[in-house]
This record gives C-alpha cells, sequence and structure tokens, in this order.
C-alpha cells in the first residue's frame, strides 16, 4: 500500500499522514464532562446569549448548527443545544497529548492547527511497509488517552491530499488516495470541495470550462496559470498529480493577539488601556520565546457602529518589548484622537481590537547601535522569561501589566500552537499550558 505506480511507471509513496481531530473543541468538552456526551454542545467564547458558536459538537451539526452562528440562531435550529464557555488551557492540553502520540511514529510532525498535523513518513519507507495499520493505531492511542475524541485521517502521496482524504469521510474516517482511486474520489466532489477553492476561484475555473475536480485534474498546467492568474495554477496541478507544494514548515511570517471587548469591560477606560498592554506583552512573550524582534507594528480598533480604525508603523529599530510597542501605538492613537478633536478612542464604543506585528529579526544578528543601551534591557527580559518558565508565568510581572489582571480572558489560540513544539518529549512554551491567573 506503501507504494503505487502512477501512469508514467514512476514510484510514487504514499508517505503522507493528515490527522484532522473531529468537532476539536466540543469534544474536549465533552471528554472532559462526561454528562455532556451524545448531547449538543455550542462552544462559546463569552457567557452571552448573542455569543457566537464557535465550535458545534457533533451532535449539534447533525441538527444544522455550524460555525459561526450565534447561540440565538443555533437555539432555533436546536433547542436543546447545551452552551459551553471555552477552556483553552484544556484544549491545549489535548492538542500536546496527540502530538506526543504522533511523536512515538514518526520525528517529521508539521503542526497545522490546534486540531490538525501533517506526518511526513517518507524517511520511513523502510520502516512501516503499510500506514493504514499505522493511522488505526494512532486512533486507539488516541482514544486510549481520551476515550471520547476522535479524529479523520487521510493518507495519500502528497499533503493537499491527505488533506482531502479527511474531508472525504467524517467523524473517525480513514482514507487512502492512490494513483489508483484518485479519479473515483475526485468525480464524487464539486470544486468548493476542495480544500482552498472557494466561490471567486471556483468562477474562474467554469470560466475556462472546468466543472469538476476531475477535470481540474486532468487540464494542463498552461490552462490553469490561466485560470489562476499564475504559478498558482501550476501549484494546483501538482497537488491533484501528486506533487508536493505543501509540506513545509516556515517560521511565523507575522504575529498578532486580538480580543473582542466584553460590555463590562467597554465601560471602564482603565479596562481597554490595560487591554492594550496586555495585547503588547502577549505578543512580546512569543518574541522572546522565537527570539526576535520586530519592525513593523499595526493596530486596529471596531465599534459597534461598526465603523473602526486601522494604523500601521515601521519601526526604525527592531523592537521586543510590549511596552516599546505600545508607546509606538499611543504616539499614533493621540494623533488621531487630536485630529478627529476626540477625547479618546477608549470609550464605550469599543467593540474589539487588534494588534500585528510583522518584519522580524532574529536576536542573533540584531545591531546595536554605538550608543544604545538597550543591550541590558534585552538581557533582562530574557531573565525575566526563565524566571516565568521556572516558576510559574505570575511569578513575575511588569508594574503596568498589574492595573487590571483580569482584562485579557485566555483564548484559544489557533497560531500560538505552533510555539507549543514538542522537542524530546518537551513543550517549548510551558507558560501556555498554565492557568492565567
Amino acid at each position: 500500500m506503501l507504494y503505487s505506480q502512477n501512469t508514467t511507471g514512476v514510484n510514487i509513496g504514499s508517505n503522507v499522514m493528515y490527522i484532522d481531530m473531529n468537532s476539536f473543541f466540543a469534544g474536549c468538552e465533552q471528554q472532559r464532562h462526561p454528562e455532556l456526551r451524545h448531547k449538543p454542545v455550542g462552544v462559546i467564547t463569552y457567557d452571552s446569549p448573542n455569543a457566537c458558536v464557535i465550535a458545534p459538537s457533533m451532535e449539534a451539526k447533525k441538527f444544522g448548527v455550524k460555525t459561526g452562528m450565534r447561540l440565538g440562531e443555533a437555539r432555533a435550529l436546536c433547542p436543546q443545544i447545551i452552551p459551553v464557555t471555552t477552556h483553552p488551557l484544556w484544549y491545549r492540553q489535548v492538542h500536546i497529548d496527540v502530538m506526543e502520540i504522533l511523536h512515538r511514529y514518526c520525528d517529521d510532525v508539521i503542526v497545522r492547527s490546534i486540531d490538525e498535523a501533517v506526518v511526513n513518513f517518507a524517511s520511513y519507507r523502510l520502516v512501516y511497509k503499510d500506514l493504514a495499520p499505522i493511522a488505526k493505531q494512532i486512533k486507539a492511542d488516541i482514544a486510549q488517552k481520551h476515550d471520547y475524541l476522535t479524529c479523520s485521517i487521510g493518507i495519500a502521496p502528497n499533503t493537499f491530499l491527505a488533506k482531502l482524504g479527511t474531508e472525504l469521510q467524517k467523524p473517525n474516517g480513514l482514507v487512502l488516495i492512490t494513483p489508483e482511486n484518485i479519479d473515483a474520489h475526485l468525480a464524487t466532489l464539486s470544486l468548493t470541495d476542495l480544500p482552498g477553492i472557494a466561490g471567486r476561484n471556483e468562477r474562474r475555473l467554469k470560466m475556462i470550462g472546468i466543472n469538476n475536480p476531475l477535470q481540474m485534474r486532468h487540464t494542463s498546467p498552461a490552462l490553469l496559470r490561466k485560470a489562476f492568474g499564475g504559478i498558482t495554477g501550476n501549484y494546483w496541478h501538482s497537488r491533484l498529480n501528486f506533487g508536493e507544494v505543501d509540506l513545509y514548515s516556515n517560521a511565523n511570517r507575522t504575529m498578532s493577539a486580538m480580543r473582542t471587548v466584553s460590555r463590562q469591560q467597554r465601560e471602564s477606560r482603565q479596562s481597554l488601556e490595560s487591554l492594550l498592554v496586555s495585547l503588547c506583552t502577549r505578543l512580546e512573550q512569543r518574541m522572546v520565546k522565537q527570539c526576535v524582534f520586530c519592525g513593523e507594528v499595526s493596530f486596529f480598533v471596531r465599534f459597534i457602529n461598526h465603523s473602526g480604525w486601522d494604523t500601521k508603523v515601521r519601526l526604525a529599530q527592531p523592537v521586543q518589548d510590549g511596552l516599546e510597542l505600545r508607546n509606538y501605538l499611543l504616539d499614533k492613537i493621540h494623533e488621531f484622537e487630536r485630529e478627529r478633536n476626540i477625547d479618546t478612542i477608549f470609550s464605550n464604543k469599543v467593540q474589539s481590537m487588534g494588534i500585528a506585528i510583522q518584519g522580524f529579526v532574529s536576536d542573533s544578528v540584531l545591531q546595536y547601535s554605538l550608543f544604545d543601551n538597550r543591550i541590558m534591557f534585552d538581557k533582562l527580559r530574557k531573565v525575566m522569561y526563565n524566571i516565568k518558565d521556572k516558576y510559574g508565568k505570575n511569578s513575575v510581572r511588569k508594574a503596568v501589566e498589574l492595573f487590571d489582571l483580569h482584562v485579557m480572558k485566555d483564548a484559544i489560540g489557533f497560531g500560538s500552537v505552533k510555539d507549543m513544539v514538542v522537542e524530546d518529549g518537551e513543550v517549548r512554551n510551558k507558560y501556555l499550558l498554565e492557568e492565567e491567573y
């Protein structure tokens, strides 16, 4: 099963396994609270009648409840739905448990998100002749650790087709895509069933006469370049013909932190200003852990009337300190307030705010000016986080963080799970597995 023949006679190995946990957040809640099992559950971020359902359980999905629905809409479809607020710490711990299981069978595990991962078995061809029994054992290992959780697994010659395999059989599926059966699988799908193809790309493909994935696979690279407007067409031709273009693990190009503001928080200017500090500090934590400084910072604020404001600052010198980030942003914020003749943007109309950073420079190549006195501050910051690692992330704090300790509710952090790399059985960023307060 590991090797198949394509029409050119070249051996194509089904060496890639994609694991997608089923209804992960809801499943984690049902794992933790047995009384919720086999019942429709909707995971929400805040306990509010108008909260957004960020993850319905498999039982809720049967009633038509979808991710992104408001709780009221979900209740109209499923009156018995049980809303449960998020427990990100628990989800991250389960994520680590699953990653440790995958590492038992292969060292080359690439985390895609908190509930998805790719396992590259290309270097294990002599160890595993058939990946299907390994997939079944992984399922069994997950069930032994967390008996209510299931996953769908796809096995294929490349990452894209393995991911597609997880979509073909849910929940708890196991699908192998090979040169012999790929056409049969694609014949049952529409264009938008392919991960990465949405309405716009579907229209572009149909304009040149490609109406389904099977036609797309057997279309020339030149015609696909015409449909996608460039080299992306070559990538799609390669994906559908067993070439690998998605098996990579790049360093973060951007990092971001954002929060939706509760009604209680928006009534306090201090809470909103403390939230800005917390967002900057969270990004500082991630930069220190990844040994980088940023060269650009962006900020946005959204208001309950659907208006908003954005700004971007290109930094004269790379920055890692959260308070420096805050000061740069406050300069821009105060400038905006003066231009608009308003007292403050931190009013009771704020709905959400967020910060993004990019333009990263490794601390190993960072150049200081001759008269720069920041070197000791940067060393001190590392020492502070080493203390946090040893004694807990709340063992030491900057004074400015103490004004409103509970302003920033822990969030799931889809990107931040990539910071929790498991190395030799150890979690690199243990602070993500600690209680916030």
